[in-house]
């Protein structure tokens, strides 16, 4: 009975021991209840908690990798100077040497990312943009020169690179699956070489943001909006997560100074992979194209088509030979989610869209007259460059589509471009370029050359009657 009670004491006594010792391990970070008494005499519980070192966000790893891959990039471009109002006098004894455009060098700045241990390194487009020449330093300091390998001013990326081996790199991360109020560090080296590897931390903000620039060039935009301090100088550089893994490339600020003001916005590091892989393998980024002009949706349409939230894009227009049309897609239809993605507005059809190339194909899920349906779609080539030739035989033309027609060339689609903007229509018959006469679409594409500044179309409409177009290269 006794040695009974004795193991019944011991168990007894171990429990509180080790119940003490985890009170004791998590106490720091459990609630404690204290009570107190109000003005009025009455009891008042006030629980407090103690948040311990670890359940703050560590970023040493992160910072500590993610920034050997991070380099500063500094550009020379060729500057123009007009030299005005020269003075007779002078202008008699030296000539017109002084009057005439004079051109310096400038320089410039920004950071990069080393995605490849071989050298290759993915920035912005605007960083690069015009230069002449291109210097790379490493965080341990080492300078190499480097090249452009491939500039997509649609999604502001461009890929450089150095003559180097098992250099550092980031892992690429997965950017849809960042969350809103998700730690993130912005790595790069703002205002200039003096803050080379500067290391800022932040929050998402927000995701699918889009800015308007008002140069009514078409862009992808479905930024990753960050309150982590970017500057001047950080173009370029890495938005990476608590991982150490890169999740966009630093592009802009908003802000009414020129300087950081609380926001800043990344490329997208899905949107990145795409383009990056493209200007690797071929120079020039293969982009898919729908085919369609969106709206977004409100109240009242999300009423009329039964949709369960106010959510998806509305089809203004379906551009004629587009892939959205040879799937039947129609106006008025609304796109709710492309393979399986739910579609929230129209930078989230473009961020699902950049990543397919030419001939992918993919399931659209839309309503129609207040019912679901679905369809398969096969993307197209964006055309974007001129004398490109489409998988229909087509030729892109400054947005448009041409082909040979039986005199002269017609204009297929006008698509999204200068074309669309000088008033072109579909169905016109393009007959002289710069006063030379065409009878093929490359004849466009080769007299539109000729020009020095500007490019002038004449030819006939659906109606026969003569239509005049202009405008700038």
């Amino acid at each position: 009975m006794k040695k009974g009670f004795l193991t019944v004491l011991l168990s007894v006594l171990a429990g509180g021991l080790t119940a003490y010792g985890v009170v004791k391990v998590t106490g720091p970070q459990a609630a404690q209840a204290t009570v107190v008494k109000d003005s009025q005499g009455n009891a008042v519980e006030y629980r407090t908690v103690n948040l311990a070192d670890s359940d703050y966000p560590d970023f040493t790893y992160a910072a500590e990798t993610a920034v050997e891959a991070v380099v500063y990039v500094e550009v020379t471009v060729q500057g123009r100077q007009q030299y005005q109002n020269i003075d007779p006098f002078f202008r008699f004894f030296f000539g017109d040497e002084f009057s005439q455009p004079q051109y310096r060098e400038q320089k410039g700045s920004g950071s990069g990312v080393i995605i490849r241990p071989d050298g290759y390194i993915v920035t912005n487009n605007h960083v690069v943009a015009g230069a002449t020449k291109i210097s790379v330093t490493l965080n341990d300091n080492s300078q190499y020169d480097a090249t452009v390998v491939g500039t997509d001013p649609v999604t502001d990326v461009a890929i450089i690179k150095i003559d180097g081996a098992n250099l550092p790199t980031i892992p690429l991360g997965d950017s849809d699956k960042l969350r809103l109020g998700e730690w993130v560090l912005a790595i790069g080296s703002p205002l200039g070489a003096q803050l080379r590897s500067t290391i800022t931390a932040g929050i998402v903000s927000a995701k699918g943001r889009s800015m308007p620039d008002g140069s009514g060039e078409f862009k992808i935009e479905s930024f990753i909006q960050t309150d982590a301090a970017v500057n001047p100088g950080n173009s370029g550089g890495a938005l990476v997560n608590k991982k150490g893994e890169l999740v966009g490339i630093n592009t802009a600020i908003v802000s009414q100074t020129g300087a950081y003001s609380g926001y800043s916005f990344a490329v997208p590091v899905n949107i990145v992979k795409r383009v990056a892989g493209d200007l690797i393998d071929y120079g020039s980024v293969k982009r898919a194209m729908l085919g369609i002009t969106m709206g977004s949706v409100d109240k009242k349409i999300a009423d009329e088509m039964k949709l369960s939230s106010v959510s998806g894009v509305y089809i203004n227009e379906v551009l004629k030979g587009s892939a959205a049309e040879k799937a039947g897609l129609k106006k008025n239809d609304v796109i709710v989610a492309i393979d399986g993605e739910k579609i929230t507005d129209a930078s989230s059809v473009q961020a699902k869209v950049s990543g397919y190339h030419p001939g992918d194909q993919a399931d659209i899920l839309y309503f129609r007259d207040g019912k679901e349906a679905r369809t398969t779609v096969v993307f197209q080539a964006a055309s974007t460059e001129n004398g490109e030739v489409d998988a229909d035989g087509t030729v892109a033309f400054y947005g448009a589509k041409l082909r040979a027609a039986q005199k002269g060339v017609e204009i297929v689609s006008v698509g999204q471009g200068k074309m669309a903007d000088a008033g072109a229509k579909e169905g016109g018959i393009i007959l002289f370029v710069n006063g030379d006469a065409v009878a093929k679409p490359q004849d466009v594409v080769a007299k539109a050359k000729k020009g020095a500044r500007a490019v002038y179309i004449e030819g006939i409409d659906a109606n026969g009657k003569t239509f005049y177009l202009a405008f700038g290269k």
